[in-house]
């Protein structure tokens, strides 16, 4: 395995939050749920996934850090030698081991195939390792990438997810979800095989965006457009809500960028604020006539009024 610190993108001063939160954005962008079919993005995962777990154990990390062991978890490489014996020092490294007494094969595919296969059966090597101490070890927690749409997010859903043991699980989207959230199921990550209990799965949600909603904490933004007949003269106009169409009452002589609000039209209790658009009507001849006539007896500068003249 490469360094961890450069398969994750952090320093090796970075803290253990720092780590975390650096593996958690990369599960979200390279998970196999969210890469179906591409092969470099489930061979990264299974890099940045190895490489968390190993900076995650404080005892490795250490070790690692001082020099003790390589990224793969092995000590050192060596010279080997027995007394009277003529094995060379590649022997010794073949018949290396790793602290916790497991043993690797002879080459870097071998120690990182055998890395593979220890995660996708719950990290064998740390639950032996915990054996060898006398006491029993948590299953690895796992996490899935879920895509979920804005309205999904704004208003609450059910999802069907499948997890790490084949079983799938309905799960609870809250009411107001942001991009990014964790869900965590408890008991449903990677098993224990040494009697403890089993790891947590979590849920990263990545909340798509929406055509015209745009999310600000609980309230929702949104641009209205209105013809110029509404503008000047007002009127009732249906509006979009993350909770269904209203009507919105425009007041006359209304402005592109006139804000509105409709109080508790957004998200678990915020508001829906409605920002005016004024739309000119397209390749309407009678129109421009009559705007050119208008203006002729009744043009203004709206730009003296802003003091820009």
């Amino acid at each position: 395995m490469k360094d961890p610190y450069l398969v994750l993108g952090v320093a090796k001063s970075a803290s253990d939050d720092d780590i975390k939160k650096a593996y958690r954005k990369l599960a979200r962008e390279l998970h196999p749920d969210v890469n179906p079919g591409d092969a470099r993005a489930e061979e990264r995962f299974k890099d940045i996934s190895a490489a968390y777990d190993f900076l995650s154990d404080a005892e490795k990390r250490r070790q690692y850090d001082n020099g003790e062991i390589d990224a793969t978890g092995a000590a050192k490489r060596r010279t080997w030698r027995s007394a009277g014996a003529g094995a060379g020092a590649g022997a010794g490294f073949r018949n290396a081991r790793t602290s916790s007494g497991f043993s690797f094969g002879e080459d870097v595919d071998d120690i990182l195939s055998e890395m593979m296969r220890r995660k996708e059966k719950g990290r064998q090597q740390s639950h032996r390792s915990g054996a060898q101490a006398g006491h029993a070890t948590k299953g690895e927690d796992a996490h899935h990438a879920l895509t979920i749409t804005f309205m999904d997010a704004a208003l609450g859903a059910t999802k069907r997810v499948t997890l790490v043991s084949g079983k799938s699980l309905d799960v609870k989207i809250p009411v107001g979800a942001v991009d990014g959230q964790s869900l965590r199921l408890k008991g449903q990550g990677y098993p224990s095989f040494m009697g403890d209990a089993d790891g947590d799965a979590f849920i990263d949600l990545k909340v798509e965006s929406h055509p015209y909603f745009v999310r600000r904490d609980k309230d929702v933004l949104l641009d209205l457009p209105i013809s110029v007949q509404e503008a000047v003269l007002g009127g009732k106009v249906p509006v979009p809500t993350v909770h269904g169409k209203v009507m919105l009452t425009i007041p006359a002589n209304a402005n592109t960028g006139t804000v509105m609000r409709l109080k508790g039209k957004g998200i678990d209790g915020g508001d829906q604020l409605v920002t005016l658009k004024v739309v000119l009507p397209e390749n309407d001849a009678e129109f421009a006539k009559l705007v050119e006539k208008w203006g002729a007896r009744n043009g203004y500068d709206p730009r003296a009024k802003a003091g820009m003249v």
